[in-house]
């Protein structure tokens, strides 16, 4: 054949498609299990899949779904994850999975179709450690819709193009993830310190080993969001928290758009505050009212004019939806996580334990007391503490 007509490239189908592990973490996702595995068994990848679930001590009927879906597709395997948190899954169920390209998903999202081809060609293509795309907020009811539309809007989370889109290319981050197992193998894992934020805390040590994160628009994941206000309150104030830990292990990371919400609560409090005082002392501290007030002002003004796409009614609920994902979020990240505090500490009893055995000591740290140290203790607080993805 002529040198300028090369032999083109079989089809893709006639080709060897490596294996895939997909791994779920779950707990307490009774409604969206389901709906979250026929996402993947739907998938028609050319090649072997299998998907690994890690159960957490659900207060739902979690486990019984998980089993009968198990034993509806031979596909579908399970695993136990005794202390119910997301990097812990993710790890016992890394720690069965067979093959050598991994996905993540959450038990509250749905793959869109393709999705494990694509990220797969992708890997490929571009030599990438980790590939993954758009965090594609759904909601079902108005309060859903109101929470779904701020996770994509500037006014909301920000501008990280996992939320919001962009042009493919390396990326700090992305939601979830396809990953090489190698790589994963070779970082140890997901980070277990981290109960939220593994997943960026995960992709900086990949970039820190020289390896590539990358970005592709042609990869959405459905998500459904959390359905009250009081469910979003608590999953903001833990993901302050827990970026304030990643911050404080990696201070290069942090920047303003992190630091743009826990400003935003300060001024409010303070303002708050001062008015509050100039109701009984000096007068001029009742012009710390503006600051709340200017707040309120702008997250209203926000909700009302770039929120016009949606129903009527949640819309209503964009300015309360707005105000407490910036809020909580912004105390979460002053105030840091007494639970990361414990676990700094645990590992510091850990690795004390570690050299007391490498000098021939006896203390195997065991309390049974409910110490942090202490597995027994840790299931206890996971079932207390109920869903943290």
């Amino acid at each position: 054949m002529n040198a300028a007509y090369p032999t083109p490239t079989p089809p893709a189908d006639h080709r060897a498609w490596p294996a895939v592990s997909v791994i779920m973490p779950v707990l307490d996702e009774e409604r969206h299990l389901a709906e979250a595995v026929a996402g993947v068994l739907a998938q028609e990848y050319p090649g072997e899949l299998e998907l690994v679930l890690a159960l957490g001590p659900s207060r739902d009927r979690t486990d019984e779904i998980a089993r009968e879906l198990a034993a509806a597709d031979p596909r579908v395997r399970l695993v136990a994850n005794p202390v119910g948190r997301t990097p812990a899954g993710l790890n016992a169920a890394l720690g069965v999975a067979r093959h050598g390209v991994v996905v993540r998903v959450d038990g509250h999202g749905v793959l869109s179709d393709s999705y494990i081809r694509t990220a797969v060609e992708t890997l490929e293509q571009t030599g990438a450690a980790n590939v993954g795309g758009i965090m594609h907020a759904e909601g079902l009811t108005d309060f859903e819709r109101a929470v779904a539309w701020a996770y994509t809007s500037p006014f909301g989370l920000g501008g990280g193009r996992f939320h919001i889109g962009g042009a493919a290319g390396p990326a700090d981050t992305v939601y979830l993830g396809v990953f090489r197992r190698e790589v994963l193998d070779q970082l140890g894992g997901f980070d277990e310190h981290f109960r939220r934020a593994q997943d960026w805390e995960l992709n900086y040590r990949i970039r820190a080993a020289g390896h590539t994160v990358w970005f592709t628009p042609e990869l959405t994941v459905s998500y459904r969001p959390r359905p009250t206000l009081r469910a979003l309150a608590k999953q903001f104030l833990k993901t302050g928290q827990w970026r304030r830990e990643v911050v404080r292990r990696y201070p290069d990371t942090a920047n303003p758009r992190y630091l743009a919400a826990p400003a935003v609560t300060v001024a409010v409090a303070a303002g708050t505050l001062a008015g509050l005082a100039g109701l009984v002392g000096p007068g001029w501290l009742l012009l710390g009212w503006l600051a709340p007030a200017g707040y309120a002002v702008g997250v209203a003004g926000a909700a009302l004019l770039a929120g016009r796409g949606l129903p009527v009614k949640a819309r209503a609920w964009l300015p309360a939806v707005l105000a407490t994902m910036h809020l909580t979020w912004g105390a979460g990240f002053i105030v840091g996580s007494r639970d990361a505090a414990r676990s700094r500490r645990a590992v510091g009893e850990t690795d004390a334990v570690d050299d007391a055995r490498a000098r021939g000591g006896r203390d195997d740290g065991s309390r049974g007391d409910g110490d942090p140290a202490d597995g027994g203790g840790a299931r206890d607080r996971a079932q207390a503490e109920g869903p943290t993805t």
